[in-house]
């Protein structure tokens, strides 16, 4: 198929369009870069061999969004674009809303413009409510509780909205927890501009003495150790799950949600200690305020993932810091590291 991929050339976006490469799609990729480097493609097309289509705009700009799907005539759109930091939208909402929300609807409106249907949107398990039982379920209640996380439950309600008005539309809402790890090749992995606002980057740059110390934001939290407990999913099965679920929209019309995650949690005392065992060494922490819009634990029932579309996440939360820490002492300074 073709598939155009917006916010490609990010973290979970490049492992995604390295997978959609090497399963025999075309690619182009739609990414402004404001939270991406160029060459995470340059080194995605080295992996699998195959070029990539670029157009490096944004999401704003509905005329250059527009010609882009009018170009290109995506099979499919897999669609990560988009700012995703919790702390940093309790900031700059507005930001979040227009970037997220209206660069969505830009993109619909493209879509239908030139009948395109077939849509997998990267939301977040941030949209469920923190009073919901754990683990997740997708029929759960919806409640976010930062502006991030009310962008993605905003769009998931435009998308089943549309859903429900047309019944030619395929979408995918894939709900994910907490991405982590890299590509075993240390080639490509996770650069964010600026502070880290996920904590295994963030331990990963102070474990290879970019950052002095791990902010542990909170240890009085109702978990065993007081800190905050995740689940945490390696990236490949997390591309592995947006490729099902482009195959299952083949078949099938409709909207459709999954979480994606692996049922497992893990307190942050726990990361920090397992990339110090990775490394051989300690990570220094301090234990700072709670950040707010956080939740004190997040763990997904990945089950309905397996039983539609065979999917389950393979790796090891052990395997995500080994990968992480290769890409990382690898690549120093991320994707500006000079060539060795």
């Amino acid at each position: 198929m073709k598939i155009m991929v917006t916010g490609g050339a990010g973290f979970i976006g490049s492992h995604t369009v390295l997978q959609l490469l090497e399963h025999g799609h075309e690619v182009m990729v739609y990414d402004n870069l404001s939270n991406a480097s160029p060459v995470s493609l340059e080194r995605v097309q080295e992996l699998a061999g195959v070029q990539v289509q670029t157009r490096w705009a944004d999401l704003l700009d509905a005329e250059a969004l527009e010609g882009a799907v009018r170009d290109f005539r995506p099979d499919a759109v897999i669609h990560f674009a988009g700012l995703k930091a919790v702390g940093e939208s309790a900031r700059i909402p507005y930001e979040y809303y227009m970037n997220n929300v209206v660069g969505t609807l830009n993109l619909l409106a493209a879509l239908k413009k030139h009948g395109v249907g077939r849509l997998v949107f990267s939301s977040s398990a941030t949209v469920y409510d923190p009073q919901n039982p754990l683990p997740l379920l997708e029929g759960m209640r919806r409640g976010a509780t930062n502006p991030y996380g009310r962008t993605k439950q905003q769009i998931e309600e435009i998308l089943e909205d549309i859903a429900a008005a047309d019944p030619s539309w395929r979408i995918a809402v894939l709900r994910y927890f907490n991405p982590a790890g890299a590509h075993g090749s240390g080639r490509i992995g996770e650069d964010p501009v600026g502070t880290p606002n996920n904590l295994l980057p963030f331990v990963a740059q102070v474990a290879v003495g970019l950052r002095p110390v791990v902010r542990v934001f909170g240890d009085d939290y109702d978990t065993p150790d007081g800190t905050g407990v995740r689940d945490y999913i390696h990236v490949v099965d997390l591309a592995a799950g947006h490729l099902a679920a482009l195959h299952y929209l083949e078949g099938n019309a409709g909207l459709f949600t999954w979480n994606l995650g692996t049922g497992r949690g893990t307190s942050v005392l726990e990361v920090i200690d397992a990339f110090a065992q990775v490394k051989g060494r300690p990570v220094p922490y301090e234990i700072v305020s709670r950040r707010p819009g956080d939740v004190a634990v997040s763990l997904a029932d990945p089950s309905k993932a397996f039983q539609d579309l065979g999917w389950k996440a393979e790796r090891s939360f052990e395997a995500m810091c080994v990968d992480h820490w290769r890409w990382q002492e690898s690549n120093p300074s991320g994707y500006a590291t000079p060539a060795s």
